[in-house]
This record gives C-alpha cells, structure tokens and sequence, in this order.
C-alpha cells in the first residue's frame, strides 16, 4: 500500500514517476499464488515462484513501489547498525548467523535480478560502514565487527573512511550496493509481466479467506488461489497478532548539494552506532542523501523539525548547500530484532513478511527466498530463524510488554483522557490539524492553507487508537500500530484497510 502523491515525494518518486497505468482488479481470478503488496518483497518472491513455473498474480492497493520501498535511503547490504552484537545477546549466535547469511544471500539475489533482467537502476557497488565519533562507543564497534564476523560477514574494523569529519572508528563491509528502488521495482516488473504475471493496481485487498484454496478480497473482485503472499509491510489481517509484535517507527532524508562539488560524492555507505542516527550515501548524479532523526509514529508533534536537524547537520558537516528533496518513511521492527516470515499461523496458507527494522532492501529479498521455498516446498537454511509462529523471545522479551502497553496504556487510554475537552475546530490557523471539537463532536480536523477545515472520524480503523496530526507530510498517523491517513481520512499505510469516516464541515 502507498501513494505517489505524498507531500513530501521521495528522490526515486520524483525522478520516476508511475512507468505506465496499471487496471484495477476486476472479476474473478485463479492463481497459484496471490501476492499482495507491489513493493521489492512482493515483487522478488513473484520473480522466484514465476521462475519456478507457478502462476502469480499481483494486487496493489497503491502504485507499484509506492509505499515504504519507494521511500527507502536503498542501501542493499547486510551490515545493519549494530544488530549482529545485539542478536547475538537477544537470540543467539546460531539465529545472528542466520540473519547475517541471509542477508549477504538477499544482496546477490537483487545484484543476480539486476544482472540477469538487465535492468537499469544506477546499480553500484559500495562499501558500508557503521560508524561512530564518540570513543565511548569505540568498544561496541569493535564488538559489533566481532560478531559481524562470526556471522559470515568479512567486516573488519577501520578508522579511515572519506567523511569530513572524525571518524573514531567503523565497521566496514565491501562489496555491498546502492540503487534506485523504483527504477529496480518497475524494471522487474515489466520482465514479469511479459512472462504472464498480472499486476494489478489501485485494488485494495480488504480481506484474505484462509482455506484450500485461499481467496483474497477486494471491493469487488476475487483472486482465488492455493497461496497467499501478504508483502505489506505489516499484515493488515490481524491473526497471529503481528502489529503487536512489531512495533513502527518514522525516519527522516533529504538530498543534500553542497555548493562544493567536493564535498558531495562519497563511494561509501555510513550508518552512525549513537543516537541520534546519521546515515550517509551518495546519488547517482553525485549528491548526498542524509536520513536520520526517527522516532515512534504519532510520538512528534514538531516533525518538520526533523528535517530541520537534518539540514542543520548536513550544513556543519559537508558545507553549505541546499536540500533539493525531503521526505519521511517508516518501518517496523520485530520486538526480537528478527523479521518475521513464514506462515501468519500454523499450517495456514497465508504468508508473511514483516519487521525489517529499515532494512527492507536485503531482508526483503532473504525474505521473498524463505517464502518461495516453502511454497515450492524446498528446504531453506533460514526459515527456523526467521519464522513467524515463533513463541521464546518474540513474546517474552521486555520489548514487546513495553511496547504493546505504550499502545494500551498511553494511546488507547491515555489520549481519550487528554482530549476530553479540545478545542474548537475554528482555532486551528493555516496548516495546523488536530483532535478538536467541531459541532458537538470530537473530529481529527485540519484547516488547509486556503481556510477550509477538512474534518473525519479521529478514531484509527484497526483497533480503535486516537490518530495524531503529523504537520510535515499533514497526514493522520495512528501511535498505537502506524496505519496513517491522508487529511481526508483516505488509508495510506495498514495495518488499517478502510478510510477515516467523514465529518460534515
């Protein structure tokens, strides 16, 4: 799910818009498979399985490559902050292997489509680094490498990277990548396509029967099929219970062009170890894309402040310039820090693929392999690791307590009891939005820069949180499990499938 008209357009939307227009589903359909979601995960595991020789169709609520994967920084490496020391202490040497062989397999198989599709996506190689310039973090560096290490990864330890500034020390991996998503995805695409695959767009799936065979529902058609493929970043049918197990968050990238041309072009991939995160890679035509400042959906009300530290930070370290595009994605993270992906319950026939923690790009492709093999019914060395039934960590860790009472206790509850009394809708100036009070009703109400108050239900579709008002895209973003809207309550990101309900104005 995802637009193409968000306020704030992502470089690889802006320099790529739609390839051409998709129909919508119409009628009754028969797959083999249905995969639901158009970004790199649906798109990857419909190339696996079409090359298999089964039958796949396509539904897309959005555009193709629209949602998170068109809003990505895409970096394609397996080095990922400082994840392997973490999982090694969280779940373990054997799984942190897993997630490290998986990954570095997610990067050959984008680099082997690349190749073999002849697609054109300014594919390049690059190094990675994860970073710091603080010698209180130089320890975890170097234990961060250690770990990278006895996960299969040849990372070594360096202090020598092409930044402008100090660089204490950093982890680098070679031979890693960076690419334009979208060029990537609609390339695919098209190869699909011309090998029988049907895509459909602008068909959101409302509904998936679980049975032999499956059916995915839309408004009004139907795909039946003997499997399911939820590549929606988070499942929006809540069985197995996923948006409690993985929590979303919001982070923030601009391009940035400095007025020297030396300062722009860097050939590596850098990633800081301290808050708050920096992350650092050039562009094709040679300038650089900051990203960075991420917090928990709904959780700030300043977000065009976001970009502003963003700009800020880029000014002090590569000099003066200017920010030629701006924009904001999220993403979820598995409370154990590994996706999941597998089944949504046991022995269904439906399938998931969620919890990337940003790392969509490799864990994305690692992921379209899992669920390719287990519908082909093949063995794949990572499916244990990543599994999505499983129970251990995924549900007694201190992570997913915390993070499911934040949503219970301080939205769910705690926001109806802070908007007792709102204001009047008629307070609101040019451009501001919030919970107020509008004819004797509380509304989630947005005055546009023109004076007319857009006005719709403030309740979230899921499970019923109290949507926030987010000023830099002016969407409504749900705090509890990150569905957002646009101000006229139409559904951009689930796990919610229906609009906001309107409210007369």
């Amino acid at each position: 799910m995802g637009s193409l008209d968000e306020r704030n357009p992502s470089l690889w939307v802006e320099s790529f818009g739609p390839d051409r227009d998709r129909p919508a589903l119409e009628g009754d359909l028969k797959a083999d498979v249905a995969v639901v979601g158009g970004g790199i995960t649906g798109l990857i595991t419909a190339a696996m399985l079409t090359e298999a020789g089964a039958r796949v169709v396509i539904v897309e609520a959005g555009r193709l490559a629209s949602g998170v994967t068109g809003y990505t920084t895409a970096k394609v490496t397996a080095l990922h902050g400082a994840i392997y020391s973490k999982l090694e202490k969280g779940a373990g040497a054997e799984r942190a292997r897993a997630y490290g062989e998986a990954n570095l397999a997610g990067l050959a198989a984008i680099g082997d489509l690349v190749s073999r599709y002849g697609l054109d996506c300014e594919w390049e190689s690059a190094s990675a680094y994860t970073y710091t310039s603080e010698a209180s973090y130089r320890d975890q560096i170097e234990a961060e490498a250690a770990a990278a290490q006895r996960a299969g990864l040849a990372a070594a330890v360096t202090d020598d990277t092409e930044l402008p500034f100090e660089v204490v020390s950093a982890v680098r991996l070679d031979d890693q990548a960076q690419f334009h998503p979208r060029r990537f995805c609609l390339g695919l695409a098209a190869k699909l396509e011309e090998r029988g695959v049907k895509i459909f767009e602008l068909s959101r799936v409302i509904d998936v029967d679980d049975g032999s065979p499956a059916r995915v529902k839309c408004a009004t058609a139907t795909v039946e099929a003997d499997w399911v493929v939820l590549a929606t970043h988070i499942p929006f049918l809540d069985r197995g219970l996923f948006f409690a197990k993985a929590f979303p968050s919001r982070s923030y990238a601009l391009v940035w062009k400095p007025q020297s041309a030396d300062a722009a072009r860097r050939n590596g991939m850098y990633i800081s170890v301290e808050a708050p995160t920096r992350s650092i890679r050039s562009t094709a035509g040679g300038h650089l894309i900051i990203g960075g400042q991420g917090h928990k959906v709904g959780a700030e009300p300043n977000t065009p402040a976001c970009y502003e530290a963003l700009v800020s930070w880029a000014d002090e370290n590569f000099g003066p310039g200017e920010a030629t595009h701006q924009w904001s994605a999220q993403d979820y993270a598995a409370v154990d820090g590994l996706p999941f992906v597998g089944r949504q319950l046991p022995g269904s026939h439906v399938l998931v693929a969620t919890g990337f923690a940003k790392w969509g790009m490799t864990n994305g492709a690692a992921s379209a392999s899992i669920l390719s093999d287990l519908i082909l019914e093949r063995e794949n060395p990572w499916a244990d690791a990543f599994s999505s039934t499983r129970m251990g960590p995924a549900i007694t860790s201190s992570e997913f307590y915390k993070e499911n009472f934040d949503a219970v206790g301080r939205h769910l509850i705690g926001d109806r009891l802070k908007t007792l009394r709102p204001p009047a809708a008629n307070s609101l100036a040019p451009g501001e939005g919030g919970i107020c009070e509008l004819d004797g009703d509380k509304v989630a109400a947005f005055r546009d820069d023109d004076g007319t108050i857009h006005a719709v239900s403030p309740v979230c579709r899921h499970v019923g949180c109290l949507v926030a008002f987010n000023p830099a895209e002016r969407t409504w973003d749900c705090p509890c499990h990150g569905s957002r809207y646009t101000v006229d309550g139409k559904v951009i990101q689930g796990p919610a499938v229906h609009d906001l309900e309107p409210k007369a104005t």
